[in-house]
């Protein structure tokens, strides 16, 4: 028999949890649905392993959107410590501080290839791309082809797995923005000169933050407390669920969802709301009637995400939160340094814990290596960085993330537009939010963004907010109505 309830929210991520959390203070009837059957949290989760706690990617509690800064501290009011943000770019044998130290920067790389920086920035600033499409223009505008070229153009093709002739340029501009060569030089030289103090959490540029909200034993505290939150204010959150098909009744107004559970039984659910964070070329496939725009979600591409911890004694422990390594002889993109996100990471006995992170495709060589060839490769890497001798490695273990970012190449933006036009007209009713759901990379301050405003147009009863319009800094300015608490359509049983 299925079970019925207002709204059924497929994902247990930031965005899912916070759709549910909004909707369960309201007194609605919700029921979150999560794949992965012992956490919830998605692609901000924390593992264990051995007492050594790790995020999939480090997720920085940091945002210009007050709302969601209090939304963090509502969920957990004593478990965050906030932390200074200390990165380094890995570059041809040298590290470069990010954001940028002008004079460190200048010595680097010499007074040639400075000199060659600057009068290639001047060429772009004479010369520019008139209409940038792709990273590469983009990026060229902005900063030069030299610095392009010794910077951006390694690191943004490990990340994407492409050319970044074909990366849309609409990436840099999101995740750039806000930054020019003059910009960083004139902050690089404040930095330089012990002129710059350190500011707040919410400062009005991520990419210059120095500091960071985080939680003591990683980002999934947070979620695990929002699940509970959830549940003790009347809604369910169930795990080792995954939804394989969605068929909606027009005439009814009611949706139908078939979801198998982890232990093979299947369970049936109906709903007059569905919010989903799903990928969103899996929910377009599994919905029936079959969209029209079935064929542009099929087109939709995601990047996969490996983590390969490893445990030992380093030549000397990195302050880093972060490393990002632009140099292409190796196939690490970042090392994170768990202990300087926070020290309850690391349990008593380990010396250290650094996290490589790997971007690939499931399927492709790098995916497709054992557990034991990809920590002999990080301890490889990881040694010719300079960072641990091998021999000084003890433990490791690997974490493998599907669909970890979708892809912005050239066609993105034509599929998705064809796909909310789709659902917009034949499937009221269904809400997606997220990273994942909408085909919009962001951080998570702007996943849970576009899941409040969801809730609050469920609650309304109509589409008071539209939640494309979050931007890149989770920033949304509601328009001037009341968000009136409408009755359901049906009492949820």
């Amino acid at each position: 028999m299925a079970q019925h309830v207002e709204t059924l929210v497929i994902g247990g991520g930031p965005a899912g949890l916070t759709t549910a959390y909004t909707l369960a203070k309201a007194g609605r009837g919700v029921t979150v649905l999560e794949m992965d059957p012992a956490r919830v949290g998605g692609a901000a989760r924390t593992l264990d392993y051995k007492g050594v706690k790790f995020d999939i990617g480090g997720h920085r509690f940091f945002s210009r959107n007050p709302e969601i800064l209090e939304l963090w501290r509502e969920i957990l009011p004593e478990g965050f410590l906030e932390r200074p943000r200390r990165s380094r770019i890995y570059y041809r044998g040298r590290f470069y501080a990010f954001p940028l130290r002008a004079f460190q920067a200048l010595a680097n790389l010499g007074p040639w290839m400075a000199a060659k920086c600057l009068a290639s920035f001047a060429w772009a600033k004479v010369k520019p791309v008139k209409q940038p499409e792709s990273f590469r223009d983009w990026v060229r505008n902005h900063f030069g082809e030299t610095l392009f070229s010794t910077f951006f153009k390694s690191y943004a093709e490990k990340v994407w797995g492409m050319s970044c002739d074909e990366l849309s340029a609409d990436w840099a501009r999101q995740r750039i923005r806000g930054l020019d060569l003059g910009t960083a030089i004139a902050d690089g030289v404040r930095r330089s000169l012990g002129l710059r103090r350190a500011k707040p959490v919410a400062t009005p540029t991520k990419t210059l933050s120095e500091r960071f909200l985080y939680p003591r034993q990683g980002a999934g505290m947070v979620w695990e407390a929002c699940a509970e939150k959830v549940s003790a204010l009347g809604g369910e959150v169930r795990l080792g669920r995954r939804v394989d098909g969605l068929h909606y009744d027009k005439l009814a107004r009611i949706w139908t969802v078939s979801v198998a559970s982890a232990d093979g039984r299947k369970e049936i659910y109906t709903a007059d709301n569905v919010v989903s964070s799903a990928p969103i070329r899996e929910l377009m496939q599994s919905i029936s009637p079959t969209p029209m725009s079935v064929f542009h979600a099929g087109e939709l591409m995601y990047r996969d995400f490996l983590t390969v911890v490893l445990m030992g004694k380093p030549r000397k422990a990195p302050p880093d939160t972060w490393v990002y390594v632009h140099d292409a002889s190796v196939e690490v993109g970042r090392v994170r340094n768990l202990g300087a996100w926070s020290p309850e990471m690391i349990p008593e006995g380990v010396e250290a814990a650094l996290g490589l992170e790997y971007f690939c495709f499931e399927g492709d060589a790098l995916w497709s290596l054992s557990d034991d060839e990809l920590i002999a490769k990080a301890k490889a890497e990881l040694a010719s960085i300079g960072l641990m001798d091998i021999e000084a490695i003890q433990d490791a273990c690997v974490a493998r993330q599907r669909k970890a970012y979708p892809v912005y190449d050239e066609a993105y933006a034509e599929h998705v537009r064809m796909i909310r036009l789709d659902l917009k007209m034949h499937y009221p009713g269904l809400h997606i939010v997220g990273r994942n759901g909408m085909h919009r990379y962001g951080d998570q301050d702007r996943a849970m963004m576009t899941g409040v405003l969801t809730a609050e147009n469920i609650i309304a009863g109509e589409r008071l907010h539209d939640v494309w319009e979050v931007d890149e800094n989770a920033a949304y300015e509601r328009p001037a109505l009341r968000v009136e608490r409408a009755a359901p359509r049906r009492a949820a049983a």
